[in-house]
């Protein structure tokens, strides 16, 4: 699971949601990676005159959230009416300094710049991506970022689809997610998102399901331990009920069809 700050935009309250994760990465069985993404949006007394802004999560925000350790990676949401291209960058060479590598919002609402910009300073991922055309499949051929589509966010907003298939047939890998929050996807059900990623964007089972979860993995830099059943991995598995076959898991949407859950090894929990 990787938990995004973002929803305060002052100092104090970015830092107050980074140091919850924090407390939740000790208190919790999952695997969880904080991200700090001050550069969420534009408060409103800033609006105008945003580089001031992004001044002050360069210069007041990470210095000390990076003091606390409080998180893994940097983000900003670079699309049209929010951060350009020119901040997104600032903010993502200033993380680079703090050792904290990007994942960014980019290509929501429109041909935004944030996927190359997010290629070029070695981004983990990109994510959204509705607006992904030949030039920004072109940049992110041949790159260490992972394209991540968010079907739970278009769904809900009505918004266009990612072009998924265009993308694998150029040769890109691809990671889905639920970007779970309040505003745009209020749903956290990953077996909803596989659905989606079958029924919506016209995947195959196992592309669906290689898309949540290995490519997932990478996209939350965990693939070396996790994502995959294999030796020497952690043993983070589920059991489903049963059913015909693993092309069951996207036909039968709505439904739950996990009956026992496995984290580090051990069962945490089972259908009763």
């Amino acid at each position: 699971m990787e938990i995004k700050s973002g929803y305060g935009l002052t100092t104090e309250s970015e830092l107050k949601m980074l140091r919850v994760i924090k407390k939740l990465k000790a208190l919790s069985p999952l695997t969880i990676k904080a991200t700090f993404l001050g550069a969420h949006s534009i408060p409103l007394e800033y609006r105008g005159k945003q580089e001031v802004y992004v001044d002050k999560v360069i210069h007041e925000m990470l210095p000390r959230v990076a003091e606390e350790g409080l998180a893994d990676y940097i983000d900003v949401f670079c699309d049209k009416g929010f951060f350009t291209v020119e901040d997104t960058e600032r903010i993502l060479e200033a993380g680079l300094k703090y050792g904290l590598r990007g994942k960014i919002h980019a290509n929501e609402l429109d041909y935004s710049g944030g996927i190359q910009a997010g290629v070029k300073y070695n981004a983990l991922s990109v994510d959204h991506l509705e607006f992904t055309g030949d030039s920004e499949i072109e940049a992110l051929l041949d790159s260490e970022t992972m394209p991540t589509v968010l079907p739970g966010a278009a769904f809900f907003l009505g918004m266009v689809y990612a072009p998924v298939r265009k993308m694998m047939e150029a040769g890109l890998p691809l990671a889905l997610a639920s970007d779970f929050n309040p505003g745009s996807s209020p749903s956290g059900n990953m077996q909803l998102i596989l659905s989606m990623a079958s029924i919506l964007y016209k995947m195959l089972p196992e592309e669906a399901i290689n898309a949540t979860t290995v490519n997932a993995a990478y996209a939350m830099g965990v693939g070396k331990g996790l994502g995959s059943i294999a030796v020497g991995k952690t043993a983070n598995v589920f059991i489903t009920t049963e059913i015909p076959s693993y092309e069951f898991m996207p036909y039968a949407y709505g439904s739950n069809k996990v009956e026992t859950v496995i984290l580090n090894g051990e069962m945490i929990s089972a259908k009763v």
